[in-house]
């Protein structure tokens, strides 16, 4: 006597009712999709740079612990640090304490602002300071930091930075030099970082930061000879003295963080004008959805200047 189901007949079987219940799925009239929120035009969010609580004054900084307390007290969302105001104290244990703090604090660590020169004639000095990048970069890491700003550096020849400032940001070359040499300087020196900055994904943001970087210009120079996605701008508003609406549309597409100076109480070596509703709208041309981090500079007392410059910033951003 045979069975009346054969393994055969009821793969058949199933395969039918499968296939008929696939169909009426298909035909089935569709739940209501719902549809996601706009996504905003841009996401800024506000930072404070630790200089902001320094300025190199005289007498000895305040500590990084410190100002992160600040920053969260005051509502940033996030901290930018000056590398040279850490301290000689950068072992791994701080690094890693540093960035628990903030994180208890609901505080992104969003940069990293580092020093160095790279307009030396000398091949051993500008490998000093490839080595200074190289390690800056690892302390960012370290950090969960995902930028660093970095400088072209400059001549050296004025007689210190009040000079400078005296000068607006321009002095003569070393004797013997030319621009053309000192941006091959640069950029080769820069190549040298960028393998580090991808291993370790962190951006090289090069400011316009007087020297070769004093104008967009000269930036822009320096990362169209690259053409890195690990080496990007930082747009200080502060360091341009001429055609500054000009010159922030210029690097704005390139930007990776925006540094946004403040003058409360007078600037300590100059004041700007700064509208930052226009700085707003060129930013939103850009598409620029990162940080604006707080560098104020005026010689009003910070714990009263910093907070007021972030509500101005606020609503400036809108």
């Amino acid at each position: 006597m045979s069975h009346p189901f054969t393994r055969r007949s009821v793969f058949s079987v199933a395969a039918a009712a499968w296939s008929g219940l696939a169909t009426k799925m298909l035909l089935a009239e569709s739940p209501p999709v719902i549809p996601l929120p706009p996504r905003p035009a841009e996401r800024i969010r506000f930072g404070v740079s630790t200089y902001s609580f320094w300025q190199f004054r005289d007498g000895e900084p305040p500590n990084i612990e410190s100002c992160i307390n600040l920053a969260a007290e005051m509502g940033f969302d996030g901290v930018e640090i000056l590398h040279v105001q850490m301290g000689d104290n950068q072992t791994n244990a701080r690094l890693q304490q540093l960035k628990q703090q903030a994180f208890r604090h609901g505080l992104d660590l969003c940069g990293f602002s580092t020093h160095q020169s790279f307009v030396k004639p000398d091949e051993a000095e500008r490998q000093k300071n490839v080595d200074h990048t190289i390690h800056c970069i690892e302390l960012a890491y370290a950090l969960g930091i995902p930028t660093i700003r970095v400088n072209t550096g400059r001549w050296g020849t004025s007689k210190d930075f009040d000079t400078l400032m005296a000068n607006q940001g321009i002095e003569p070359r070393l004797p013997g030099y030319t621009d053309e040499d000192g941006f091959g300087w640069v950029i080769g020196s820069l190549e040298k970082c960028l393998k580090k900055a991808e291993e370790c994904g962190v951006v090289l943001g090069l400011e316009n930061h007087w020297g070769l970087g004093r104008d967009a210009a000269g930036v822009l120079r320096v990362l169209d000879a690259l053409k890195s996605p690990w080496l990007r701008a930082t747009l200080d508003t502060g360091n341009f003295l001429e055609n500054q609406y000009e010159q922030y549309a210029q690097l704005a597409p390139q930007a990776v963080l925006v540094q946004a100076k403040t003058y409360h109480g007078g600037g300590k070596w100059y004041t700007l004008d700064i509208d930052y509703k226009r700085v707003a709208e060129i930013l939103r041309a850009a598409h620029y959805s990162g940080y604006i981090s707080l560098e104020m500079e005026g010689q009003a007392d910070p714990a009263i200047a910093v907070p007021q410059s972030l509500k101005d910033l606020r609503a400036a951003f809108g």
